[in-house]
């Protein structure tokens, strides 16, 4: 969520693999290896689901940890078993926001950004269990999509949360095809709907490029570089930083809701754990805003991984409840529309689709 609390406030990892060390054995996951090299069509579309499950699955996992200390799962030793709120497997804002992304993605068959802000203010609408301070605010100021985060942030002059960070997996899959520039340009267009400070949007760009970097089979560690050029100047110091070999997250300066920390701690993960699992799973510990930071986690160790990485015993339990969102969702949905679930196979379907159009539309037009 972003670096706030929302409304209804709820109650170390192992020594680091080689940089290219992706190719590891699966962990009680769908049943093969993840990412080791480009290989066919099958494996790179098996990544692509891995990103949008993955974000999913590490969002359920920390859901109940959420403003907990450090090493609480670890300690507890309970996975999808639910508290603070959450049922067992239940993802929140994160993912709910993630499939609106793709939803309006797949629905008019590239970028609409007024559609984007309509689906976010109609799902706001109808009070879900969770949603960041900083959205709610921009989503019921009822300013115009392309006014709101940039009122929002000249009046708060505070809006670098990471909540446009942990819904990019599913416009991370789709702009993928887009190469660097268009992914990265995508991806600080639709943070922008909400976050008017751009580091939110650099922040958001990287994950993109990071997500497009390892379904293309690379390493998207050793990318970080040139990655790193693509950042805006002003920013690029800041995120170098948190994105950097030596960095680790009891470095970081503010709280892991923000949108840096955020980032950095996910590479962190990925950097010196072996696998999907053990990467989720040390994002989860590091307590805070355990929910985002292993959504984000999750959906770059996907990409890298590979869905049949992903724990069934994750998978099984994982559900989104979508409320309000439904058949005529949107700005002008009338009436109240019953939820929707979407479980681990609807999540697949979405991913498939999206990996599919967004490479046969050329990413659609950003």
């Amino acid at each position: 969520m972003d670096q706030r609390p929302s409304r209804r406030a709820r109650g170390t990892a192992g020594a680091a693999p080689t940089a290219g060390a992706r190719g590891d054995a699966p962990e009680g996951g769908d049943g093969a290896v993840g990412a080791g090299g480009p290989g066919g069509p099958g494996e790179r579309l098996d990544r692509a689901v891995g990103a949008v499950l993955g974000s999913a699955a590490g969002d359920a996992l920390g859901a109940p940890y959420e403003f907990g200390p450090a090493g609480a799962l670890s300690a507890r030793g309970e996975e999808m078993r639910g508290g603070g709120g959450w049922d067992p497997g239940e993802a929140t804002d994160d993912t709910q926001m993630a499939v609106l992304v793709g939803e309006s993605l797949l629905e008019p068959g590239g970028l609409e950004l007024p559609d984007v802000f309509a689906r976010f203010r109609h799902w706001a609408a109808w009070e879900p269990k969770d949603i960041g301070l900083q959205t709610e605010d921009v989503l019921s100021s009822g300013e115009p999509w392309d006014l709101a985060a940039a009122l929002h942030f000249q009046v708060n002059a505070r809006a670098a949360g990471n909540g446009s960070l942990m819904r990019a997996a599913t416009s991370a899959v789709w702009f993928a095809p887009a190469g660097r520039g268009g992914t990265m340009d995508a991806a600080r267009r639709i943070a922008a709907l909400t976050h008017g400070d751009r580091a939110a949007w650099e922040g958001t760009a990287v994950l993109h490029e990071l997500v497009r970097v390892a379904l293309d089979g690379a390493d998207p560690l050793a990318a970080l570089p040139e990655v790193l050029n693509a950042v805006h100047p002003e920013h690029r110091a800041r995120y170098a930083r948190v994105l950097g070999p030596d960095w680790h997250p009891d470095l970081a300066t503010e709280f892991n809701g923000a949108v840096w920390p955020c980032l950095g701690s996910a590479v962190w993960a990925l950097r010196t754990t072996g696998g999907f699992a053990a990467a989720v799973r040390a994002a989860v510990d590091l307590g805070g805003d355990t929910d985002t930071v292993a959504a984000v986690t999750g959906a770059l160790a996907g990409a890298v991984y590979g869905a049949r990485t992903v724990p069934r015993e994750w998978t099984d339990p994982l559900h989104v409840p979508l409320p309000g969102a439904g058949p005529g969702h949107g700005e002008h949905g009338g009436g109240r529309v019953p939820d929707r679930v979407l479980d681990a196979e609807a999540l697949r379907a979405l991913a498939r689709r999206l990996a599919e159009a967004g490479a046969g539309a050329g990413a659609g037009a950003a």
